[in-house]
């Protein structure tokens, strides 16, 4: 193998304005990564040649730049080298900007990064070009060992022609030398496919997840006023038979609340909400999906032992869990058979989880089963029985991560011919935390009204929602469409609470709350938000108040007077 430079996987960073080069370093080096700042091109050209896995450029960094050592270096480097580079985009015009922008292409491999970014964005496009430089590394290595088997073929000819005595007996040595180092490149060559079909395959699932999560954010926008008009109806109106048609729509709006959480739990953007289920309604929730995802050849059935406690768990990625295995059950079941759902307290083996009481949730098959090497890799993330583009490999790694966060533990029981078995241990919930009640619509009439409250919501349905609802309530309210609007109410005067959008156009609510505290410190604030980056949020949020659409009209009630200080303690939402 060819020696590495210690350097070899850093990443060289170029952002001469601001700290955006410490930020983007103290960010990268969470993933572990080794990076090194650089003040010019000629010092990354000097710092690449040193050993590194990438390079991240701003393009302010183009302007009028000596791009000469680097692109000498780019082109003498090796056949097998393909440098990557990260360039961040900014929104400037003119002729500056656009004759950086000319100079890209001179750089050969990179990947365009639009501005501002989040973390996340950042964090993937430097992991996605590391891996691709590592796979350059492989190639140099591949490359090495082939010249070094040449020359050691050429050797053996020679050998062969100085002992002509001991010619067959030589010659077969070498014939078995040579099929066995074919043999090492075939099984390298195939395993190495394998490996790029599976991230060929994940990288399109992640464009789904993230694909998913958009439309999720769109979705419970629509949600929002439409389920904001209803309790209002259910509010205001006092014909029984206008409320029980609002009641059905609610009920439907609620339905399609849940579907989009699973649909930001199917893109991995939701932290989990751990709260105590009951696993009977757990069930409930997935008996008719998994009985249309089955079909008719396979018998379904759910059985919860009496005194079942309930269990510690985000319902949402509970109910993915079990789908995801009752689908993995009936493709093993190609011929059909029979699925069992159990759930009953119990204790775990030795070894699995702490002392404790728990609930085991058990889905068993009388499919094939799996022998024990297959058993040993099933939960392994991209592993998978089934053939390319028909698995990601994630199902049970998830399954398995869920059940860890959850702070449980999951395991599978299979022997070949007896069917497979996989556990879910959860804690069980033992009653001492009362859960809070959630008040219904009708609570909100005895709310105190009179703050004046500044409303923050590019979408105007969203906004003209929230504003009847608030002004309902007796509160008065001004409205802002965008950040700048906002700031210029604001500056007018004073309100007693900001109840603002997350993702805007132009300034974001995370970009207005710091500016509105500059203003008005300790000013208290509401994020209504649809948005599937849970995470990017929980970083801005602190001591505010995050109100996640859809909502219903109590909730906003709740949050607003939490918000002002007028009501109890925190309720989870």
């Amino acid at each position: 193998m060819a020696s590495a430079s210690p350097h070899d996987e850093r990443i060289v960073l170029l952002a001469p304005r601001g700290r955006d080069a410490e930020v983007m370093c103290d960010v990268l080096a969470r993933d572990g990564a080794a990076c090194a700042l650089v003040p010019d091109f000629p010092a990354m050209a000097a710092a690449i040649g040193e050993g590194a896995g990438m390079a991240i450029v701003a393009e302010e960094a183009l302007h009028g730049a000596d791009l000469a050592p680097l692109l000498a270096w780019l082109a003498a480097q090796e056949p097998w080298s393909d440098f990557p580079f990260v360039i961040l985009l900014g929104k400037a015009t003119g002729p500056a900007a656009a004759g950086a922008r000319a100079r890209l292409e001179e750089l050969g491999n990179i990947i365009l990064l639009e501005r501002p970014l989040n973390v996340q964005t950042l964090r993937s496009a430097a992991s996605s070009a590391l891996r691709a430089r590592h796979r350059q590394y492989q190639a140099r290595d591949l490359l090495a060992e082939s010249e070094r088997t040449a020359a050691h073929l050429q050797q053996s000819q020679q050998a062969l022609l100085t002992l002509n005595e001991t010619l067959e007996s030589r010659i077969e040595e070498r014939t078995r030398a040579l099929a066995d180092a074919k043999d090492r490149l075939m099984n390298e060559m195939i395993e190495r496919e394998r490996v790029q079909q599976a991230m060929v395959q994940f990288q399109k699932m992640e464009a789904v997840g993230r694909l998913t999560g958009g439309i999720a954010h769109d979705f419970n926008n629509l949600l929002n006023v439409v389920q904001g008009s209803m309790d209002l109806i259910l509010l205001l109106s006092k014909d029984e038979a206008t409320r029980a048609r609002a009641e059905i729509a609610l009920r439907a709006c609620q339905r399609g609340g849940k579907l989009t959480s699973q649909l930001l739990a199917f893109a991995r953007k939701q932290n989990l909400d751990l709260r105590p289920a009951p696993v009977q309604e757990l069930f409930d929730g997935v008996r008719e999906l998994i009985a249309a995802s089955l079909g008719s050849r396979i018998a379904l059935g759910f059985e919860v032992a009496p005194g079942c406690a309930h269990v510690f768990a985000d319902a949402n990625q509970m109910e993915m869990a079990l789908l995801n295995l009752a689908i993995n059950a009936r493709d093993a079941m190609e011929d059909g058979g029979r699925l069992l759902f159990q759930a009953a307290n119990a204790c775990p083996p030795d070894g699995l989880l702490p002392a404790g009481e728990y609930v085991r949730i058990a889905v068993s098959d009388d499919g094939p089963g799996m022998p024990p090497e297959l058993v040993a890799k099933v939960f392994e993330p991209f592993f998978t029985t089934k053939e390319v583009g028909k698995g990601t490999g994630l199902g049970l790694s998830q399954v398995y991560g869920m059940a860890q966060q959850s702070g449980g533990a999951a395991r599978i029981l299979s022997q070949p011919g007896a069917g497979t078995t996989v556990e879910i241990w959860l804690r069980a919930w033992d009653g001492a935390d009362a859960l809070a009640p959630v008040p219904a619509p009708d609570a909100v009439a005895g709310m105190r009204p009179g703050s004046r409250i500044l409303v923050v919501e590019d979408d105007n349905f969203v906004r003209e929602s929230i504003v009847l609802s608030l002004e309902a309530f007796g509160h008065a309210v001004t409205q802002a469409a965008d950040g700048e609007s906002a700031l210029r109410e604001l500056r007018r005067a004073r309100p007693d609470l900001i109840i603002t959008d997350y993702l805007m156009p132009g300034i974001t609510g995370a970009e207005l709350m710091q500016r509105a505290r500059a203003v008005f410190p300790g000013i208290p604030m509401i994020i209504a938000t649809g948005y599937a980056d849970m995470q990017a949020i929980d970083e801005v949020l602190g001591e505010d108040i995050l109100l996640r659409k859809p909502f219903q009209l109590a909730e906003l009630a709740r949050s607003v007077e939490r918000a002002l200080g007028r009501g109890g303690p925190q309720a989870a939402l």
